[in-house]
C-alpha cells in the first residue's frame, strides 16, 4: 500500500477531487494548512498567523494499493497544475498495516 500526500492551491482541490471521484476513488482528507515556499512567485503573501509561513496551501493525504498509486498521482498532477511557480508537491512512502479502530481489522 501507498500514501500519497500532495500539497495544492486550495483552489485546485475541487477539481481534483472531482476527478479522482469519476475515477473510483472517493476516500481522500483533505486539510488547510499553511507552508513555506521560495517567496519567488508574482504575489506571495506573509501568513498572519505564522511569522514563517508564506502561503496557504491544501494538503490531500490518500492510502491506496500500490497498483492504483500511479494513477492517482497522474490525476493530482494533472488537475493540480498552473504552469506557475507554488503549484505544489507529492510525496508517495510505503504504508506497512492499516489498522481499522474499531474492529482491529488489519490490512497489509
Amino acid at each position: 500500500m501507498k500514501e500519497i500526500k500532495a500539497f495544492v492551491k486550495p483552489f485546485k482541490v475541487n477539481d481534483i477531487f472531482n476527478e479522482l471521484l469519476q475515477a473510483g476513488y472517493p476516500n481522500l482528507t483533505v486539510s488547510l494548512t499553511e507552508g513555506t515556499g521560495q517567496l519567488k512567485g508574482d504575489d506571495p503573501t506573509i501568513s498572519t498567523n505564522f511569522s514563517i509561513t508564506n502561503s496557504v496551501v491544501a494538503k490531500l493525504e490518500i492510502i491506496c494499493s500500490d497498483v492504483e498509486s500511479m494513477k492517482i498521482i497522474e490525476i493530482i498532477r494533472n488537475k493540480a497544475r498552473t504552469g506557475n511557480p507554488g503549484d505544489g508537491i507529492i510525496y508517495i512512502t510505503d504504508v506497512e498495516k492499516v489498522v481499522h479502530i474499531r474492529t482491529s481489522d488489519e490490512f497489509q
